[in-house]
């Protein structure tokens, strides 16, 4: 029921989301949702798990390179790919979009945290090979974060257009980002351009892939 729910939610938006839509499609009764879940909000509450446990599943699929700026530029497209493929999952994840009556907890916001680790150790290896400045990978992380964030958001609403377009303001977005930590325009410019090549054959994969919402088994805790 869960992965049903998401899958509406992110194809068809909150207007699919109903007991009933959702039974019907498990195969099952309208009951089913509050004997499992408590509430629609107990539900909602694990689709917002999945949804990060997409986002898990796609920042996995990345293998580390001798090039770690490349490969935290590949971190931001992954990001970017997760929220516009499924806009509506994206903006409950984030607490813009309220369904059931359901609100955000701590422990929901530290599980969207959580899907930062590899970024921040991502972060750390860019320090250490010289590309950054030295300081708190913690930090770069979240600038790389609220970066992705904020660009998403507004790709989703619908505010980049000509001439600064969602892939031109992403392209040049990432190469500033890298060389306000500290990286050369140039070595930023060739890490973002490598990471180019690699998110389709690498993130993306097969087309089928691409357009679960929620892999299976990609929950964690």
């Amino acid at each position: 029921m869960v992965q049903i729910a998401a899958r509406l939610l992110a194809q068809e938006g909150p207007e699919a989301m109903s007991t009933r839509r959702i039974a019907t499609e498990a195969g099952t009764s309208t009951m089913a949702v509050y004997t499992h879940f408590g509430s629609m909000s107990g539900l909602v509450r694990e689709i917002v798990h999945e949804g990060f446990g997409r986002l898990r599943h796609y920042f996995e699929r990345l293998v580390p390179t001798d090039d770690p700026v490349a490969d935290l530029a590949l971190y931001g497209r992954a990001y970017r790919h997760t929220a516009t493929s499924a806009p509506h999952l994206y903006s409950v994840m984030f607490g813009g979009l309220s369904l059931a009556g359901f609100e955000l907890t701590e422990e929901d916001r530290q599980y969207g945290r959580f899907m930062l680790v590899p970024v921040v150790e991502c972060s750390a290896r860019c320090i250490a090979a010289g590309r950054f400045t030295a300081g708190d990978e913690m930090v770069v992380a979240h600038h790389m974060w609220l970066g992705m964030h904020g660009l998403a958001a507004l790709e989703i609403g619908g505010y980049l257009i000509d001439p600064c377009d969602a892939d031109r303001s992403f392209e040049t977005q990432l190469v500033t980002l890298m060389v306000g930590e500290g990286d050369t325009a140039e070595a930023a410019t060739e890490a973002v351009r490598r990471s180019a090549e690699r998110f389709p054959r690498e993130i993306l994969r097969e087309e089928a892939v691409e357009e679960e919402v929620t892999p299976p088994g990609t929950r964690v805790g």
